[in-house]
């Protein structure tokens, strides 16, 4: 990277921030007008974010990787160690980043309270975005990064993947198989999904923060004012960065931010609900704490047709089949009470087809299989699931408008108020 002065710097981040409001920042491949890019055209991508998550996506298909950002130099150099520092540029404010013209992908791979803010700014930069999960920190900032994406005609990705390949959480299975069933109605409507320790499903306490936090002094190799940007200014301590930030409603919703999408996201695909949301949630668990997540017992989401998802934090229901309807069950390892379940998914027809390598969809311009619309809805169950838990109440919900019926407290955290002078 090129090197510049203190002054310098500051000033270039300043013009260049400015310029973002009024100008949609054009990458190489589509500054000829088409958006298509060449089959024999190499794409290039940038990681914001090289903790352990951004550093373990260094390398995907059919890419290039031109530059890292993080506020915290030793994972900076950590990240160049592994690619050998090669013609990597470093940086440590993302906008400076996003200004560079020939950089296609950004891979978001920073805490939850970011995503939302820079996923928009990726797409305002004419950025296609690989995003982190969960997709957002609030509704709210899922409903802007739509927007902005779709204004922008970007293409995004959001990482997670059971809805389309590898075998899920402790099923014994891929998704398509279920998806099939389902599809075919054999099950009977509507259905009760139990997500529970059968599945898979062991981490609601891994993730809940420590109270009452001694303030402590900032290492040198952490911008930490950075580093918390748009979320609410808290005195440094250890427990609240890198590994340990899932632990606090700031930045994320504890073990559910942290995996809820993994487990949700293939739920709504094989519902079928990928363009709308539950209309009820309810939960049991313990009053949580103003700053420290805490665990939970149980979350229930409804949706309006009856259809059913329960999060068993507990593992209450040992017996329970993971797919129930009035017809048919489902168990772990795809056993069912229905004869010849195999035999029977081998006549259904297959789902429609997904584009599922994320350098396709960004060379075609077609939508990833996972991507901003879907991607919102299901980070809208964490979501809904996470404001219930700090409430500690059952709440009503508007798919629609995507907003909770007739409760003020439960609208107020649809959005997280952001720190100056961060906005979308």
């Amino acid at each position: 990277m090129e090197k510049k002065s203190g002054n310098s710097r500051r000033k270039f981040i300043k013009t260049s921030v400015a310029a973002m409001a009024g100008i949609t920042i054009l990458p190489r491949h589509v500054l000829g007008g088409t958006g298509y890019i060449p089959p024999s055209d190499q794409l290039t991508k940038a990681i914001i974010g090289v903790g352990g998550m951004g550093r373990g996506h260094i390398a995907y298909e059919g890419t290039k990787l031109l530059a890292v950002c993080d506020v915290d130099k030793k994972h900076l150099q950590l990240a160049l160690n592994a690619v050998g520092g090669n013609d990597v540029r470093t940086y440590s404010d993302y906008r400076e980043l996003l200004q560079q013209p020939d950089i296609d992908i950004v891979h978001i791979a920073t805490p939850p309270h970011w995503h939302g803010l820079m996923a928009a700014e990726a797409a305002r930069a004419g950025k296609d975005i690989w995003c982190e999960k969960p997709m957002t920190r609030t509704i709210g900032e899922g409903k802007r990064v739509v927007e902005e994406v779709n204004k922008h005609g970007r293409v995004f990705r959001l990482n997670t993947w059971f809805r389309f390949k590898d075998t899920f959480y402790g099923l014994g299975t891929d998704v398509k198989p279920l998806k099939k069933v389902v599809d075919s109605g054999v099950l009977g409507w509507p259905l009760k999904v139990t997500v529970s320790g059968i599945t898979g499903y062991n981490w609601k306490f891994f993730w809940s923060g420590k109270p009452n936090l001694k303030p402590m002094e900032v290492p040198e190799n952490l911008d930490y004012d950075m580093w918390l940007g748009p979320a609410p200014y808290r005195p440094y301590n250890p427990e609240r960065v890198h590994a340990k930030f899932r632990g606090y409603w700031d930045y994320d919703g504890g073990g559910l931010g942290d995996m809820g999408q993994h487990y949700l996201d293939p739920v709504q695909y094989i519902l079928g609900k990928d363009n709308t949301s539950p209309v009820r949630v309810d939960v049991d668990a313990p009053q949580q704490h103003h700053d420290a997540v805490g665990s939970w017992r149980r979350i229930e989401f409804t949706y309006a047709d009856g259809n059913k998802i329960i999060l068993d934090g507990e593992n209450k229901d040992k017996d329970a089949a993971y797919i129930e309807g009035p017809h048919g069950k489902i168990f772990r390892g795809f056993r069912s009470d229905i004869p010849d379940i195999h035999k029977l998914v081998d006549t259904l027809p297959d789902p429609e087809p997904q584009i599922t390598t994320f350098s396709d969809s960004v060379r075609t311009r077609q939508k990833f299989a996972l991507n901003e619309m879907n991607g919102h809805r299901s980070c809208t169950m964490v979501n809904m699931g996470v404001i219930a838990v700090r409430l500690g109440r059952s709440l009503n919900f508007d798919p629609v408008k995507q907003e909770f019926i007739d409760d003020e407290a439960a609208n107020r955290l649809l959005d997280q108020p952001m720190r100056g002078p961060w906005t979308f």
